[in-house]
């Protein structure tokens, strides 16, 4: 990282975490291990502005989703954590606290059945929710530049403007944040499919190029297998009109930096650089597994990986939000953002009308994520949007709704 990067790079204060990382909100997550349990896990959080949920609503184990779960209870962002169960299912809350602990964090759990229901239950999370805040409160606050930022980037309800305008706007503030020694993620390889070469050509290394091919080449026989080019009518009607005329807009969102390498759902960036993620399932898991059956799984999968901000291209417009990192709406469309102004926070169609530069434009977009990382809610924090969604990988995969809860 240059010396000018350093010097001009904004600061504020993050909240120090035991393995060096450094978070943007200093959170109580709750956490349930069974579908049964979600009433009781909500009900708990209900009022409280720094406790968010995740849960996992599968019975039995899934390697996956735990992975998932505990990348989640061990994010920047998150300073503690209770599990709640219901009693019977195999995912345990108790060995989630106990790996919690592991990392610094304070964790409490318990088990709905041992308490004696849903009113003890919530009353008993919400004593210790109240001694959890009280212990995360002094939290060590320390220095933070663009270098200690990990920001993801997801695009959904594309239209034509996003990759002209949305996208592109998002890979100059990428390129920006890379030569400020942060780290970027963009994913839904699906979405460059006939990128092959032009994806190839900004490898990092021989490594790099190496992973890249992989997962492109799996990419593509996955599309073939379920027949989806990930290309929808939502697409069509918003003036897209090819796959690959969606994968050039959705790979805009990546920059122009060189590639260093493909992570997993659940891994960090191994160093600062640009990511590509792989959420794609492998061949083993390929017969019941889903990739990006909605946005906000793929906005989870970003916030595994420890951004401490996630980015969420939308031409057409969307509504959702997520716990645990704040989600930041950019669209393209200055219609959009006029039509859903309480929910759109840039609009990068002014590029498009001539009102701004792509770099002018790039610039507010940096702007506007230091305010949020100094602690302004973005407009789905203020509305109280939590979405999530935790992928139930398994041979006998249920509905998708199984997964989703507001």
């Amino acid at each position: 990282m240059s010396d000018a990067a350093t010097t001009s790079s904004p600061c504020w204060l993050g909240y120090l975490r035991s393995d060096g990382r450094k978070g943007v909100r200093n959170l109580v997550l709750v956490v349930y291990t069974v579908e049964c349990a979600q009433h009781v896990a909500h009900a708990i959080a209900a009022g409280e502005e720094d406790v968010h949920v995740v849960g996992f609503p599968g019975c039995y184990d899934n390697q996956y989703a735990i992975r998932l779960m505990l990348a989640l209870c061990r994010h920047p962002n998150v300073g503690a954590v209770l599990a709640v169960g219901l009693g019977c299912e195999y995912t345990r809350p108790d060995k989630i606290a106990e790996v919690v602990r592991e990392s610094g964090r304070p964790a409490e759990w318990f088990r709905i059945q041992d308490v004696g229901g849903t009113k003890s239950s919530v009353e008993r999370g919400n004593s210790v929710i109240s001694n959890l805040k009280s212990q995360i409160s002094d939290c060590p606050r320390v220095p933070m530049t663009l270098a200690d930022l990990v920001v993801g980037c997801e695009c959904g309800g594309s239209d034509g403007t996003s990759g002209l305008a949305g996208n592109p706007v998002v890979g100059a503030f990428f390129d920006r944040l890379v030569d400020a020694g942060g780290s970027a993620i963009f994913e839904e390889i699906v979405e460059m499919i006939g990128l092959n070469q032009i994806m190839l050509d900004r490898a990092a290394s021989p490594q790099a190029r190496e992973q890249l091919a992989a997962a492109y080449d799996k990419a593509v026989r996955y599309c073939r297998d379920v027949r989806q080019w990930s290309a929808s009518p939502g697409n069509f009607a918003g003036g897209l009109t090819t796959i690959e005329e969606k994968s050039m807009g959705a790979f805009a969102k990546s920059g122009t930096r060189p590639i260093q390498g493909v992570i997993k759902v659940s891994q960090a960036p191994p160093h600062a650089g640009l990511w590509l993620m792989d959420s794609v399932p492998d061949e083993h898991f390929m017969q019941f597994g889903y990739t990006n059956p909605n946005d906000t799984e793929g906005i989870m999968d970003l916030i595994s990986a420890g951004a401490q901000i996630v980015l969420f291209v939308t031409g057409r417009g969307s509504v959702i939000g997520s716990p645990v990192a704040p989600l930041i709406k950019v669209t393209g469309n200055s219609r959009t953002y006029q039509r859903m102004i309480d929910d759109m926070d840039f609009d990068a169609g002014r590029v498009l009308s001539g009102e701004t530069t792509l770099d002018q434009a790039a610039d507010a977009l940096r702007d506007l994520i230091v305010a949020v990382a100094r602690g302004r809610q973005s407009k789905p924090e203020a509305l109280g949007h939590r979405e999530y969604f935790l992928m139930y990988k398994h041979q006998d995969t249920p509905p998708l709704e199984i997964g989703c809860r507001a």
